[in-house]
């Protein structure tokens, strides 16, 4: 598909980016603008000429390189403006930074690149250690679920200014996550039939996480 095509595309589905707020951890959306936006009433705001937005889009390709060659085990696949469905639930989709495949094993994973610019110690503490801020890490537990794959690998370039950069790569393995999948599965299957098939706002009450 070229852009366009892409862009409308998903509109009719769940992607990565609106796991989290399916489940009510999203910094940047409700539940309710979620299913705004999927029933048609609300359109997302067009974030794309943001400056931290461009970066993160110019810097992908360059990252992806480079974790080719520090990652020489694993082949390195990617193809612009794809996307990947569900095979029992299509409205469960998924647009990837990068396959992976383990050149010993078979085995195919995901490739995840962020990048985020850390305005204050808070945020720098969400990527402390091998944490991994929710909106992120519900975003990959999503693409677990709908590729099947086994891993995944997230590159996270962390900015902040001129005077501080680091990148750091986490490793998540499908079958350490499987409960996690499963709920975030049975969340998202019901804020869709429930709540956009039917045409019904979700309730203000959100799940536990």
């Amino acid at each position: 598909m070229n852009r366009e095509e892409w862009l409308k595309e998903r509109k009719f589905g769940i992607g990565g980016s609106d796991a989290a707020a399916v489940l009510g951890v999203s910094k940047w959306k409700t539940r309710a603008e979620l299913w705004e936006e999927k029933t048609g009433r609300r359109t997302p705001p067009d974030i794309s000429g943001k400056p931290c937005v461009q970066y993160g889009i110019h810097a992908e390709e360059p990252i992806r390189q480079l974790f080719a060659l520090n990652y020489p085990e694993y082949e390195v696949k990617h193809q612009e403006n794809t996307i990947i469905k569900h095979p029992k639930y299509p409205f469960l989709i998924a647009s990837l930074d990068g396959i992976l495949i383990d050149k010993e094993t078979g085995e195919m994973g995901v490739l995840e690149i962020k990048t985020t610019e850390i305005i204050n110690s808070m945020q720098y503490e969400n990527w402390k250690g091998d944490k991994i801020p929710d909106t992120y890490y519900c975003q990959v537990l999503h693409y677990l679920n709908v590729t099947g794959y086994s891993f995944v690998k997230l590159v996270a370039e962390l900015k902040h200014e001129q005077d501080y950069q680091a990148r750091k790569t986490y490793t998540i393995q499908r079958e350490e996550v499987i409960d996690e999948i499963k709920y975030l599965e049975q969340e998202e299957i019901k804020f869709w039939n429930e709540y956009v098939v039917k045409d019904i706002r979700p309730p203000c009450n959100l799940p536990e996480v």
